[in-house]
């Protein structure tokens, strides 16, 4: 849900924040779509990253197509959620955002194996 606001934060009031906005949220973006993923599907972690990954390539395809057939989105929160300008600088966002996507997940599987088991019995005498 956190994510999901600094979405919305980000379309709405960071207008002006620059590369801060555009760049980051396309980062942000895909990591809410895979997060979004997880909800629903049980799936391994490639996969649905690779999917999240898919769906920013796809509104980057479809913004490349609608500029080069001279498509407008009428609705103007539609237009903010899509955007309209197609830039490769959107598809690394995309990249880092899935790297960070895995990065993200490796490193809470090796704090997982790290931690210890929440069945295992513990001591109840104190440790001299």
């Amino acid at each position: 849900m956190a994510l999901f606001l600094v979405l919305v934060l980000l379309a709405t009031v960071g207008a002006r924040w620059g590369w801060l906005r555009s760049f980051f949220g396309d980062v942000l973006a895909v990591a809410w779509v895979y997060v979004v993923f997880k909800t629903f599907v049980a799936a391994r972690v490639l996969p649905l990253a690779l999917a999240a990954l898919g769906v920013g390539l796809a509104v980057e395809l479809g913004q490349f197509l609608a500029a080069a057939w001279h498509l407008h989105i009428p609705n103007r929160a539609l237009r903010i959620v899509l955007g309209s300008t197609a830039d490769w600088w959107d598809v690394l966002a995309y990249v880092i955002g899935f790297a960070a996507v895995l990065a993200i997940e490796a490193l809470r599987e090796a704090l997982r194996a790290v931690r210890p088991t929440a069945s295992a019995p513990r001591s109840s005498t104190p440790a001299r």
